[in-house]
């Protein structure tokens, strides 16, 4: 009778890994009521605004930068900040980049939703929540920023109900959701396929959208 064999190492390993970044805005009451009030008169200046993967809401231009005064400064150069922290060398070393920006406004209100899409053109991408809708406190109100995984639909295609056993990638396959709270800002490459999904609160969700190149 042969002997049973057995492992005499395991080393599970998690190759590609996406790099998604939940940055926390110290003492960001007095800028987010700044930016609250700066996109609010935009919006009742440009009542129309723009349509990209807005579902329903309203888009700002994405000049940002130059109207939304110093408040929009003080923002894109702390996304600069998160991005210098995100970005090294083929080596790992950390390493210097001009960042080349723009960014736009985002005011979603009951019902509004953004489709999945990407960022061609840019290496960063970016968004920060100014005013979170209540969803903070309430994660029923929906709302969520969502990042689709960019392996496709992975091991769901034979067998949905299994998936594998390291950290983070039971939800290979499938989709991952951010709830937004105010004072918090995501950085994620601009080639990930993301959406916000339907908001249902009676407020609204406003967040600021970026774009980092080189």
């Amino acid at each position: 009778m042969a002997q049973p064999i057995t492992i005499k190492e395991f080393q599970p390993r998690a190759y590609f890994p996406t790099p998604v970044a939940l940055v926390s805005l110290a003492n960001a009451e007095r800028l987010n009521a700044d930016l609250k009030r700066i996109v609010l008169e935009r919006e009742a200046q440009d009542s129309g605004g723009t349509e990209h993967s807005n579902l329903g809401g309203w888009q700002s231009d994405w000049e940002l930068a130059d109207w939304g005064g110093p408040p929009a400064q003080v923002l894109l150069q702390a996304a600069r900040a998160a991005a210098d922290r995100l970005t090294g060398n083929r080596m790992g070393q950390p390493v210097k980049v001009e960042w080349k920006m723009n960014a736009w406004a985002n005011i979603n209100r009951t019902g509004h939703a953004n489709e999945f899409h990407t960022h061609p053109g840019a290496y960063w991408s970016g968004a920060y929540y100014v005013e979170d809708g209540g969803i903070g406190e309430d994660p029923s109100l929906g709302g969520e920023f969502e990042l689709q995984d960019p392996r496709g639909i992975g091991p769901a295609m034979y067998a949905p109900n299994l998936a594998f056993t390291l950290p983070g990638m039971q939800s290979v396959g499938a989709s991952e959701l951010i709830s937004p709270r105010a004072g918090n800002m995501l950085i994620f490459p601009a080639w990930l396929s993301h959406a916000v999904r339907p908001y249902r609160g009676k407020g609204m969700r406003i967040s600021i959208a970026f774009n980092m190149s080189v």
